[in-house]
């Protein structure tokens, strides 16, 4: 028995059994290749800003925060944002993550050395009571606004005052994607609604089409289009300028002027990228007949209206960037 013994400590074996000869080389492999692993993923936390071990509390929180939104983010995706009208919502959710998630090195850095703030627990106690308001009420305004206020308030707890400066467009972005109360947006749409067919019948008839309008309701030759709310209403006004402010935010000029200018301009942009969503139904209806102006080229036509407002927002930026060139030089 002895002998057997030391038979098995002179020789290499695994749980009773001889190693292979190229085992202690595998072995040696894959202890490397843990410590490569390990050591991305402890780059990746760093990244981030974040020890590996200072995950927990962000997992904790979101789960928390998943179990008590998740219920309401479906209700809006199985009701309103399925509709035309708030059709913007997941979009504006899905571009609010992505500029958070392309922040929040940032936001780590900016809060070294800064301590938690005490602030976070009246916001967060307001985002919270919002919340249950809202949910209990069926008051979608109290309801997802809540979300910005517990991030807030989750922010200054976890990290400062700092982090919640260094995201704080994300958070302002995320306003676009709260449902507006029904009654604000009826009362704000209709006098937005005459001016759009207004402006779209005075420039067909100019044009020379045979035009005529009565309050929203456009006639054209043997055809009549009412002017709807997702063609010109608030909504719409509402998409465009989260378009707009996100260019500025990724641009991000120098110049304050430059940019109060053309947040400025975004509104009458909006306004007549609308206007020429409105005159290309109109004309595909006339030359195309009813079932085109209705149909795919209908969604087409919602297309055009923001690549319209985009190539709009690029050209009016070039146009002031030409200004202050001149200017410049003249001045020189």
């Amino acid at each position: 028995m002895p002998a057997a013994l030391a038979c098995c400590a002179a020789t290499p074996t695994c749980c009773g059994r001889r190693r292979p000869p190229w085992s202690e080389q595998s072995w040696s492999n894959a202890e490397n290749d843990v410590q490569t692993v390990s050591a991305q993923s402890s780059s990746t936390a760093h990244s981030f800003g974040i020890q590996a071990d200072g995950w927990w509390p962000w997992i904790i929180v979101a789960l928390g925060a998943s179990v008590m939104y998740l219920p309401s983010f479906y209700d809006l995706f199985a009701g309103i944002w399925s509709t035309d009208q708030q059709g913007h919502g997941p979009i504006v959710l899905a571009i609010s993550i992505w500029l958070l998630y392309r922040k929040w090195p940032q936001m780590m850095a900016a809060s070294e050395g800064g301590a938690p703030s005490r602030a976070g627990w009246p916001v967060l106690v307001f985002g919270l009571l919002l919340f249950v308001v809202g949910r209990s009420q069926d008051i979608l305004l109290f309801e997802i606004g809540s979300v910005i206020w517990v991030l807030v308030a989750v922010l200054l707890l976890m990290c400062g005052g700092r982090a919640v400066k260094a995201v704080w467009f994300p958070l302002f972005f995320m306003l676009f994607m709260i449902p507006l109360p029904g009654a604000f947006v009826d009362a704000m749409t209709m006098p937005m609604k005459m001016a759009v067919s207004y402006v779209a019948e005075h420039v067909l008839y100019a044009a020379g089409y045979p035009i005529a309008r009565t309050g929203v309701v456009l006639q054209i030759g043997p055809y009549q289009l009412l002017v709807a709310d997702a063609c010109a209403g608030l909504h719409t006004l509402f998409t465009l300028e989260a378009l707009g402010l996100l260019y500025l935010n990724l641009v991000r000029h120098e110049s304050v002027a430059r940019n109060l200018t053309l947040a400025l301009l975004i509104v009458p942009i909006s306004f007549t990228a609308n206007v020429i969503r409105v005159m290309a139904l109109t004309l595909i209806t006339y030359h195309l007949g009813d079932e085109a102006g209705q149909g795919f080229l209908h969604g087409f036509a919602g297309m055009v209206l923001f690549l319209t407002a985009l190539l709009l927002i690029i050209g009016v930026d070039s146009l002031i960037r030409l200004v202050v060139a001149r200017s410049r030089n003249t001045a020189d």
